[in-house]
């Protein structure tokens, strides 16, 4: 066994505890330092844990089935910045311009990666073969390197402690049977990804309600992970959720079973139609707001050059705070005093402006003088948060006929506090709005509503670099952005290619799918002994079922989740919780790790930061506000780009813990 204290000074052993899309891009960024390296009398050894294969790790497998899909076009996302010369790694669209970049492919892989364009929603199996390539090519030249050693232990780490200036792991490899085999290291990176959680109270009553009947209760879970042949042939199935789960188990009940979607020629709304297998089941399924996420609009780019912000200026209000901090060092930002505000504005000018400029301006005015009178109302000088612009616009646009108001918080809830007297009603209200989504969404940069969303989505990276900076009041990230903003921008931002919306609308008609309507109540009925579903809000008849599936990701939060590790981390107080207080003075538990600085490094209960434990994705969720699965290609300095900025900054933490300075250790964030 190799210790800390048994190395030569010149030996740093690194361990990297999860080798998913964040542990490849922490490998990448040393293969890059690596690159940059001449051979130095300091030499680092890394040991990667990961139980599955590394690269794609548990989520990304290349095996899994070819149906489900990402939610971002195959421009965007990387886990390494551009390949510019001799960089070990490359972006996705970069690997699908090359073909693969020589790594060899299934014959469907290689079909499949030959179809993928710029606006193309990729499956997430081709996804995990340019993840897997990126950590080979990396290992690979890491491998090479006289500095360097890298292990791959299929091993899953039970416990990390510090031991004298390192850090001991509990470790169980994955055909492991018995004690815990034990290695200690000088430094720990932990990206952990999507961690098991427990269920909460009323989903534990459910499950073991359906244990008891002999009924089929799935919990939250990774899609992959679902056994979908516990979905009977012909036979109702309860969801819950309509996110982006629902939308994969969606496409392997149906074209998983020999379902066909066929093209019909027809407008947007009614491009397809399904032809059954007889092999589906029924689904019936709901969400709170009785809708599933709105449909991407049809762009190349995540967020297209054209979208623009002109009122939401992030370098004004960083002067602005600076400016009150000189009397006020506790100074903050409030999203609905200083942000929201001119967000709004953004979002308006963006969906107005694009109506005079696509469908014609009103009556008495010229395109360019109506986007004049627009910017006139905006740009008005009011107090700082006040709303009174807010009210002058809109008075402004009920002067003009042919244009309507845009609600822009209504969208989060399009049938807020809405009856429906029957079920065939809300059947068809729900169908008149995923029709509406594909008319919108095919209008790409030339609809309003489309130009609307997506300018809200830009605003949106925005405030994730607002936070992760910390400028932003934690009261008001909590309670205003993540609580109200999130699932307004979630629901319009975050939904599924607008494949999908076709294909639920084929399935809609076909009577494969039904929705129960917002709001739902679940419960499970004891004489029946069937899960049972209604909404307040449409007047039918309770559904019913012996099976429920609840179509969404275990619980992020630290205090939930259920892994030996992470329990272990907050039992033995190497790790604590993360607590922010609110204007009554409690305090209340975050939902990620308590971290400090970047890179960022974990806290223990005492409040200290372990100087060589470094957190990556997902369990940074109460340092950063949302946790992408994916860095945007291109300029890696871009708010879009944070996890490879995450990534690099770990790195060069590392480099200078092991004793790599001076000009031999060149930045492995210098792109």
């Amino acid at each position: 066994m190799s210790t800390s204290t048994q190395n030569p000074k010149n030996e740093f052993n690194l361990a990297i505890v999860g080798a998913g899309p964040r542990g490849t891009s922490t490998v990448e960024r040393l293969a890059h330092l690596a690159n940059n390296l001449e051979r130095t009398a300091n030499r680092i050894n890394i040991t990667v844990f990961d139980p599955y294969r590394p690269g794609s790790g548990h989520v990304w497998s290349p095996k899994q089935s070819e149906h489900f899909l990402m939610n971002t076009p195959a421009s965007f996302p990387t886990v390494a910045p551009e390949r510019t010369s001799d960089e070990p790694g490359l972006s996705f669209r970069q690997f699908v311009a090359l073909h693969g970049d020589g790594r060899r492919l299934s014959e469907e892989h290689a079909r499949m990666l030959s179809q993928v364009e710029a606006g193309t929603y990729p499956s997430r199996a081709l996804y995990g073969e340019y993840l897997e390539h990126v950590y080979d090519s990396s290992v690979a030249l890491l491998a090479a390197h006289e500095s360097f050693s890298v292990e791959h232990l299929a091993a899953e780490v039970i416990g990390v402690r510090p031991l004298g200036n390192g850090y001991q792991l509990d470790y169980r490899t994955a055909q492991g049977e018995g004690e815990a085999a034990q290695k200690t290291f000088d430094a720990v990176v932990l990206a952990l990804g999507h961690q098991s959680a427990e269920l909460n109270p009323w989903q534990k009553q459910l499950q073991e309600a359906a244990q008891q009947a002999d009924a089929t209760y799935l919990p939250p879970n990774v899609p992959a992970d679902l056994d979908y042949s516990l979905f009977a042939e012909s036979q109702p199935a309860l969801i819950r959720g309509l996110g982006l789960n629902f939308f994969d188990g969606m496409a392997e009940l149906t074209l998983g079973r020999g379902g066909l979607f066929r093209e019909t020629g027809k407008e947007p709304g009614h491009r397809l139609e399904y032809i059954a297998s007889g092999r589906e089941p029924e689904l019936v399924v709901a969400s709170r707001r009785g809708t599933p996420y709105w449909g991407k609009p049809v762009v190349e780019q995540f967020i297209p050059e054209e979208i623009s912000l002109r009122y939401f200026d992030v370098p004004e209000l960083i002067g602005q705070l600076a400016e009150a901090r000189a009397t006020n060092p506790a100074a903050t930002l409030v999203f609905s005093r200083h942000i929201w505000p001119k967000l709004h504005r953004d979002i308006l000018f963006a969906y107005y402006s694009t109506w005079a400029e696509s469908c014609g301006a009103p009556e008495g005015f010229s395109a360019e003088e109506f986007i004049e009178q627009l910017d006139e109302l905006l740009t008005a000088e009011h107090r700082e948060g006040s709303q009174v612009w807010l009210g002058e616009l809109r008075k402004f646009i009920a002067q003009i006929p042919e244009c309507e108001w845009l609600d822009v918080p209504k969208l989060a809830k399009p049938f807020d506090e809405v009856g429906f007297g029957s079920d065939a009603e809300y059947q068809q209200a729900v169908r008149d709005y995923l029709v509406d989504n594909a008319r919108h969404s095919v209008g790409g940069l030339k609809d309003p509503l489309s130009c609307a969303i997506m300018t809200m989505n830009a605003g949106r990276m925005l405030i994730k670099e607002l936070v992760v900076t910390g400028v932003i009041d934690e009261q008001s990230r909590i309670e205003e952005i993540q609580a109200h903003f999130e699932p307004l921008v979630e629901g319009l931002s975050s939904g599924p290619p607008l494949e999908r919306i076709e294909q639920l609308l084929a399935l809609s008609r076909a009577g494969l799918v039904s929705f129960i309507g917002p709001e739902p109540e679940f419960g499970f009925d004891e004489v029946s002994q069937m899960f049972t579903a209604s909404s307040p809000w449409v007047d039918s008849e309770v559904y019913t079922a012996r099976t429920m599936c609840e179509a969404m990701m275990p619980s992020n939060r630290v205090l939930q989740n259920d892994t030996q590790l992470i329990r272990q981390l907050l039992k033995d107080h190497v790790a604590r919780a993360h607590t922010w207080r609110n204007e009554e003075g409690e305090s209340l538990p975050g939902s990620g790790f308590d971290v400090v600085g970047e890179p960022y490094r974990l806290v223990n209960n005492e409040g200290l930061a372990h100087r060589g434990i470094f957190v990556l994705g997902v369990q940074l969720s109460s340092a950063q506000w949302g946790t992408a699965i994916a860095a945007q290609a291109g300029n890696m300095k871009n708010p879009a780009a944070q996890t490879l900025h995450d990534a690099a900054n770990v790195v060069n933490e590392v480099a200078r813990l092991a004793g790599l300075q001076g000009k031999e250790a060149l930045s492995a964030a210098q792109d």
